[in-house]
């Protein structure tokens, strides 16, 4: 599933990124590289979720190319 179809409050790991090379080397920098744990905070136009503790702010569309799995509570 991607991180914009993961529910609001969840935890996920990143899988893969699926875009073009630089957004996702731009991806990696902020923090959501591949087995990266991310905390999905809020939802909406566009999401807020905790990686490597900072909050970071994307569009739904860019969140649709990040493929995540759920982790266990």
């Amino acid at each position: 599933m991607s991180l914009s179809d993961a529910a609001s409050g969840s935890r996920v790991r990143v899988v893969a990124l699926r875009s073009e090379p630089s957004v996702c080397q731009r991806l990696r920098e902020l923090g959501f590289c591949e087995l990266a744990e991310v905390s999905k905070l809020s939802d909406g136009i566009g999401l807020i979720c905790q990686v490597c503790g900072s909050k970071v702010a994307l569009s739904s569309r860019l969140a649709d190319d990040i493929v995540v799995e759920p982790l266990p509570f």
